[in-house]
């Protein structure tokens, strides 16, 4: 699977491998820790969570720019790595994330860091395929790529919610996803005299272990110590920028330097070539504007991983696979996992079908990612008939293990999505390095990623329908937007392989 492919590319992996992972250890808890932490609604959560998630991505254009006016992309992708070390470790101190705007202020440290990072790496990676020696590999390295950056967040969930409930349980108590609304409920005031004597009496009992505690001092206590083990979690994240930047410190050498390019006079594109060449290049721009237009509703949809469909791991789930109790965290490893164990099965079938002459285009296999997407979100859609409205289910203090919906109907879920990732996020970051001018790799890798954070923004609006709406309408809109997404995308294929060749 790696013959062939340039040295530089398992080292550029291995980097983004661990920046990854911390990563994703945040991302899977990220959500649940605003709830708990600030007793935010799911709306509430939501909207941060969408600004965090588009701010990462907006900032890869600033990102992007920097790298192409300095040519220094290797410093500024170090520069990344040191900024979101510094966000992470202001999230990992419970005494400095008082309210929720300096957490959100340490939140835009790491997207800072992340659009310094992120996008110069995938540009790098990129300028290895520019060599005509790997021109023809270059969708295959972008998907192995791809696959190292899934192997370190198949682990970062597990990572999180062993460091909470670590914590949860040093300080005497066991875990339980309903008890911090339940607690928010109860300091509020908002609580019914019926949960009280009922479910939240009961499930502080169980989860103290000493009988009936004082509800007040409880209350206070498990939220102090479930919100303190998502603090401790947050560390994890900078244990894996370092290990990252150790591995690309060693490496660096081998990758690619249009620094060093740029001083030792080599063939480079010329002011005037670039005016020579301005309809082609105007071609080119339009073409990669086209597909970020598609790819917005594929993240906005893709993107629920972490806000909505953890929610409904939480509300609606039975946490209970093979007779042994998860989390609601732990079902976002299903989709790094089948990232990893899908990329050479997938990889192995374009080969089959190049072979034979019959291997889809790059835009052809967006397209077909986006109707993957939208059959994802038809099995939640049919799968949630007939399950009551989220107001229905905090009116009772949370649903019953028996009235709960089946883990595999999520795990069928994330199995899809993932298929539809394969076809859509490497492939994509591989057609933008083709296709971008080469004088605005950066740039282009960031607006493909500043594609994603329009989509990423809009993340808001599935918390907003969660919460207020169907649940099984909800999914059926997510369907509705990638269908229309697949006949967008076909529309334009003849253009888009074209300006391509």
């Amino acid at each position: 699977m790696f013959k062939n492919h340039p040295k530089g590319l398992i080292p550029a992996a291995l980097a983004n491998m661990g920046e990854r992972f911390g990563f994703y250890t945040m991302m899977a808890i990220l959500t649940l820790f605003l709830m708990s932490k600030f007793g935010l609604s799911e709306t509430e959560a939501g909207g941060m969570y969408s600004t965090f998630y588009g701010a990462i991505y907006i900032l890869a254009l600033l990102g992007g720019l920097i790298a192409d006016w300095t040519k220094n992309y290797k410093g500024t992708i170090i520069a990344g790595l040191v900024v979101m070390c510094l966000g992470y470790l202001f999230l990992a101190m419970p005494a400095l994330i008082t309210t929720q705007w300096i957490a959100l202020a340490a939140l835009l440290v790491i997207a800072f860091g992340n659009g310094l990072f992120k996008g110069n790496l995938q540009a790098l990676v990129g300028q290895m395929y520019d060599n005509e020696k790997y021109a023809k590999l270059r969708d295959s390295g972008f998907q192995i790529f791809y696959m190292f950056i899934n192997v370190g967040a198949i682990f970062a969930p597990f990572a999180a919610v062993a460091v909470r409930n670590w914590f949860v349980k040093l300080q005497g108590f066991a875990y339980n996803p309903d008890l911090p609304d339940l607690c928010w409920q109860f300091k509020n005031a908002t609580m019914s005299q019926e949960i009280f004597n009922g479910r939240f009496t009961e499930l502080a009992t169980q989860v103290s272990g000493n009988g009936t505690p004082d509800m007040n001092t409880f209350a206070d206590s498990y939220l102090n110590a479930f919100n303190t083990g998502f603090h401790y979690a947050f560390s994890v994240a900078i244990v894996a920028m370092l290990i990252s930047m150790v591995v690309f410190f060693i490496y660096k050498k081998i990758l690619p330097d249009k620094k060093v390019i740029a001083q030792t006079g080599k063939p480079q594109i010329t002011a005037e070539q670039i005016r020579q060449d301005a309809k082609e290049i105007k071609q080119r721009i339009l073409a990669l504007f086209a597909v970020f237009a598609v790819v917005i509703f594929f993240w906005f949809s893709f993107h629920q991983n972490g806000l909505t469909l953890t929610m409904f791991a939480k509300d609606y789930t039975q946490l209970r696979v093979f007779g042994l109790d998860i989390t609601a965290e732990i079902f976002q490893s299903i989709n790094p996992f089948i990232v990893v164990i899908l990329t050479p099965v997938i990889m192995a079938l374009f080969a089959v079908l190049a072979k034979r002459g019959k291997e889809p285009s790059t835009p052809k296999k967006i397209g077909i990612g986006m109707g993957i997407a939208a059959a994802a979100f038809l099995v939640m859609a049919i799968g949630s008939i007939g399950l009551p409205a989220l107001n229905e289910v905090k009116d009772v203090g949370g649903l019953d293990f028996d009235l709960r919906v089946t883990p595999w109907l999520l795990f069928a879920t994330y199995f899809i999505l993932t298929v539809a990732e394969l076809f859509i996020s490497p492939l994509g970051l591989s057609f933008v390095s083709k296709v971008a001018p080469a004088h605005l790799q950066g740039l282009m890798q960031g607006c493909w990623l500043g594609a994603t954070a329009v989509g990423n923004f809009s993340l808001f609006l599935g918390a907003m329908m969660y919460k207020n709406i169907s649940i099984s309408i909800t999914w059926t809109v997510f369907v509705t937007v990638c269908l229309l997404s697949m006949i967008a995308m076909f529309a334009m294929v003849k253009w888009l392989e074209k300006v391509a060749e």
